[in-house]
């Protein structure tokens, strides 16, 4: 009688943990949704001065017609090891700051990531990289998991209009259903350059389900505000060097949200331009068997 009465009490031991275990993980889940966060008029206008002195400076560098690489900067030594890595098939990357006449650009209530990165693609022609990269309908395939859908909207010439869903994990998941405009220039043999700009990006709310919908964009997560690309692709030493430099905005971390937000934003960034730029070798590399 006695082990059937501790059979029964520790059941109901167990119902009960489960219970608040289930109890405790729909709060966190529920915890791990900051309040939302308003895009505010001297944010955007930051992140818009940021992006012009950045194009100013790719500007000048296109002009220049060499050394176009960031590895290209670097000091003799660094530079030769960047390259060795590179063709062991490392992505090398490198946190960058726009700064305007040496000062640091303030963003009130947002933050500016600015990242930049290369990879080379062995035996690729750079027929090969814009005929992977422009093929627009296929970048869910090729880019997945982080594009979950894509679509040709338009193109006129080397202008593109294309839509992207992209998909980012992080402590949290959060959807995003984007438009960029994107414009390819031919630099020369072996060389051209694409730059690109989110029209519009809206955060989506209980993706895939029924009631599915977009929040109002700038009223939302603010996990991303904006977004613009600058693309170089040079065919040379045997093979096809691609470098991605991307400049976003997102939400700044107020302290109570700290611990969701702040791994998403502050990694998300980099992690996802380093999976892009291995996403596009791996995706060109199998253009090429076919």
């Amino acid at each position: 009688m006695k082990a059937r009465r501790a059979i029964l009490l520790a059941g109901i031991a167990l119902c009960s943990a489960a219970a608040l275990l289930d109890s405790a993980a729909t709060n966190f889940a529920q915890a791990a949704e900051p309040e939302p966060a308003k895009l505010k008029a001297d944010t955007r206008e930051a992140f818009d001065r940021y992006v012009k002195l950045t194009q100013a400076r790719t500007d000048e560098e296109l002009k220049r017609g060499t050394n176009l690489l960031w590895v290209d900067g670097l000091p003799a030594d660094q530079r030769a090891e960047a390259y060795a890595a590179l063709k062991r098939g490392e992505v090398r990357m490198e946190k960058l700051e726009t700064r305007d006449n040496g000062k640091h650009i303030e963003c009130s209530s947002g933050i500016i990531h600015h990242w930049t990165g290369v990879v080379f693609i062995p035996g690729a022609k750079l027929d090969d990289v814009l005929g992977v990269l422009q093929n627009y309908d296929q970048h869910y395939v090729n880019f997945a998991p982080d594009v979950e859908r894509s679509k040709l909207e338009s193109r006129d010439g080397d202008h593109f209009r294309v839509y992207l869903r992209f998909r980012r994990h992080k402590v949290i998941t959060v959807v995003l259903n984007t438009e960029f405009e994107i414009n390819y220039f031919h630099d020369g043999p072996g060389q051209a350059h694409s730059r690109g700009s989110a029209v519009r990006i809206a955060e989506v709310e209980n993706p895939g389900k029924s009631d599915e919908r977009e929040k109002t964009p700038g009223d939302d997560g603010g996990y991303l505000w904006g977004m613009e690309t600058w693309w170089r692709f040079e065919e040379r030493d045997g093979g096809a060097y691609v470098q991605s430099e991307v400049v976003s905005l997102t939400r700044d971390i107020p302290v109570l949200v700290a611990w969701v937000a702040k791994p998403f934003v502050t990694s998300i960034p980099k992690e996802t331009l380093t999976s892009t730029l291995e996403a596009a070798r791996r995706a060109v590399q199998r253009h090429r068997e076919r």
